[in-house]
């Protein structure tokens, strides 16, 4: 998944240059589309679930050289660190008042030690469906999930059901480990 931020990112840039390019040289249409301009992302989401706070030190780079370079917030990352108390604890709720504050001063989360605010607890993953269908009608929207078998189930059940009841096509694709 950390591949396909960064090649998201990276498409992201090279379209931005080529526009600019020809920008400068005044031509509005390129002579021949290049593999890169016809990069068709306008949106990512990417979520990052994890028990353990460590773990966000794997891709720690990388979202912050999203949070960098992405100037037009095209990729959408969320962190989730589910080891923490359940949402709704009243230690949950100091710990994200307090990383709240953190993140407002500073621009770095406490958790992942990035510009991108972590969570607590698990994704609410039917109210993450639902506002990408409220955002994207009429269009697709491809679904990658890669993790334990646990989760494919649902996620595969969300993309069928918000499918059949929206506007939204939501392809679901997974890699199981």
């Amino acid at each position: 998944m950390i591949s396909i931020v960064k090649d998201i990112v990276n498409n992201i840039r090279a379209k931005e240059q080529a526009q600019l390019s020809r920008m400068e040289h005044g031509t509005s249409e390129p002579q021949q589309r290049n593999k890169k301009e016809n990069f068709r992302t306008r949106r990512a989401y990417f979520y990052w679930v994890t028990r353990e706070q460590g773990s966000f030190d794997w891709f720690k780079n990388i979202m912050n050289e999203v949070a960098e370079r992405d100037t037009n917030r095209v990729i959408e990352l969320h962190n989730y660190c589910t080891s923490v108390y359940e949402e709704g604890d009243a230690r949950s709720a100091l710990i994200h008042m307090l990383q709240s504050l953190n993140h407002a001063k500073n621009g770095v989360d406490i958790v992942s030690g990035t510009r991108v605010m972590s969570h607590f607890a698990k994704p609410n993953w039917r109210n993450v469906y639902k506002r990408i269908a409220m955002d994207h009608p009429n269009t697709k929207v491809g679904v990658f999930y890669c993790g334990a078998p646990a989760l494919t189930k649902e996620l595969r059940h969300l993309a069928l059901d918000f499918t059949h009841k929206t506007s939204t096509r939501f392809s679901f694709h997974k890699e199981n480990f």
